[in-house]
């Protein structure tokens, strides 16, 4: 996959871009990555690529959508749900197979005794998971059409979790907030894609001050309120400052933490592992 283009303007205070990336001096950028899950048992099943819905809330865009099921299992088992928000660029795809391989660390965690689950993903373009001026609105598109469809093609919805990285990582946070804890078994943000004010965040994040101050996770703690969290960022990642500030104002500090690593596909993987086991052990 090779990165979308993007004005100079944006390259500079965008970390999402190979050799632009702010995260880390030696970033290799969210798009090459030498490291791959280690070998097991398939668990993708994806669903046919002619299944794809058009979405309201994203004002008419088709979506696709993937989910993967672990060894053992199959389409229609009533399973709990992992969403997984991939980061810019990204789409239903990116979470699985040759990009992050959670189908592959889905598969070694079931083996190893974690509880079966599902991971689903869909396209929710580059919006930053929340309504933006034009009314498009992916979080919506989750909440409202998504996560249904998931419950109709069998999946047990009752509590779903969330996993992100980047402007994933970012989306996972809202959501979770969207939702509350009545809704939310567990949320996972990976080096999210966070900043303190509006003129700090990347070009076309936010519609400006006022869109960033209703949808910045800082200052907004309180949404997350009975939800375990787990929060991780590489100490190389241009985001890890602004990442530490914002697990300081979690009460209880989230699970996680701050290790060696940049914002990329090398860092997101070795992650992967303790962080389906995190997913697996809040799933009632």
């Amino acid at each position: 996959m090779s990165p979308p283009s993007a004005s100079s303007a944006e390259a500079r205070r965008s970390p999402w871009r190979s050799g632009s990336c702010p995260a880390a001096r030696n970033c290799t950028g969210c798009w090459a990555s030498t490291a791959r899950p280690a070998a097991s048992p398939r668990s993708l099943q994806a669903w046919p690529s002619a299944v794809r819905f058009v979405s309201a809330a994203r004002l008419g865009a088709t979506v696709g959508w993937t989910v993967s099921y672990p060894p053992g299992s199959k389409p229609g088992d009533a399973l709990p749900v992992l969403i997984a928000l991939p980061g810019f660029g990204g789409d239903h795809g990116s979470a699985f197979g040759s990009g992050l391989g959670l189908d592959r660390f889905l598969a070694q965690a079931v083996q190893h005794g974690a509880r079966p689950f599902a991971i689903a993903s869909a396209d929710g373009g580059n919006t930053y998971w929340h309504r933006r001026a034009t009314g498009e609105d992916a979080a919506a598109m989750l909440t409202d059409e998504f996560i249904p469809l998931l419950a109709k093609a069998g999946l047990d919805t009752t509590k779903v979790a969330f996993l992100g990285w980047s402007m994933g990582g970012y989306g996972a946070l809202h959501l979770a907030g969207l939702m509350g804890a009545a809704r939310v078994a567990s949320a996972v943000a990976e080096s999210p894609a966070i900043w303190h004010t509006a003129k700090e965040a990347a070009h076309g994040a936010f519609d400006g001050a006022a869109d960033f101050a209703a949808n910045t996770p800082f200052g907004h703690e309180a949404t997350l309120a009975g939800i375990p969290l787990r929060v991780e960022c590489g100490t190389g990642d241009g985001f890890c400052p602004n990442v530490q500030d914002y697990v300081a104002g979690l009460h209880p500090r989230p699970a996680g933490g701050f290790t060696p690593g940049g914002h990329d596909l090398d860092y997101w993987r070795r992650e992967a592992p303790a962080q389906l086991a995190f997913v697996a052990s809040h799933f009632a």
